[in-house]
């Protein structure tokens, strides 16, 4: 009995049911995806990162922080992200809708930045972190980046925003002034901001003086608004 056309038509089935599971089942579910509008306050999230935040994501993708740094908080289950101040709730496929390509990381030998943005706020910190970590945080296993700075000799006003170097410092007469990869890096960092409750992951204490009726979060894909510039920004 010949049985080729049955060998034939099970790795046929094969292919089949594994493109179907692998590329349109993901299509249809994530492909289609758009920003999430809270019924409550009316926030829509994620927003699209300004020209600054896109090039400081080039930054961080050619430095490699992504070997050290994942941007994913786990939900309680698999890990205690939440309790170390992370992330207010485990990261979802939404959150990377504007990223390309998404960087969730596959190590952590340095904290998760998911939401790093929002914890540490001051631009002068992420500086001073980048310039090096050891300012910060002493023992840090963290490299030092000094080729993101410029090491200049001061005279007349300060610029803005340069290092604080503590001890640390380039000498008497000189200051540490961060390049323009150093700011987009910065402006990235402080844009990874995911403290937003969303339809996937809705506010388990949702606002007491919510409208009857209303949700914490609109369906997904009930917005279809264009998403407006972000103007939060980074850090390693």
């Amino acid at each position: 009995m010949n049985h080729g056309p049955f060998l034939f038509l099970g790795l046929f089935a094969a292919f089949a049911w594994s493109w179907f599971s692998l590329v349109l089942k993901p299509q249809k579910e994530i492909g289609t995806l758009e920003p999430d509008k809270n019924a409550v306050t009316g926030e829509v999230y994620p927003l699209n990162r300004n020209g600054a935040a896109q090039q400081g994501r080039d930054v961080y993708r050619a430095n490699g922080c992504a070997s050290c740094h994942t941007q994913q908080v786990r939900s309680r289950e698999t890990g205690s992200d939440t309790e170390r101040g992370w992330g207010i709730r485990p990261t979802v496929s939404r959150d990377f809708l504007f990223d390309q390509p998404a960087m969730p990381g596959l190590f952590r030998i340095g904290p998760d930045l998911a939401n790093v943005g929002d914890r540490q706020r001051d631009p002068k910190w992420h500086f001073s972190h980048l310039y090096n970590p050891r300012i910060i945080s002493q023992g840090s296993s963290m490299p030092p980046y000094p080729y993101l700075f410029e090491k200049r000799k001061a005279g007349g006003l300060p610029v803005p925003d340069a290092v604080q170097t503590g001890t640390y410092g380039p000498g008497d007469g000189y200051e540490i002034v961060p390049t323009d990869d150093a700011r987009a890096l910065v402006a990235y960092l402080m844009s990874l901001r995911a403290n937003n409750y969303i339809f996937e992951m809705p506010d388990p204490n949702p606002p007491t003086n919510a409208p009857a009726g209303a949700t914490n979060n609109a369906p997904a894909g009930a917005t279809n608004a264009a998403p407006a510039p972000a103007t939060n920004a980074l850090t390693k």
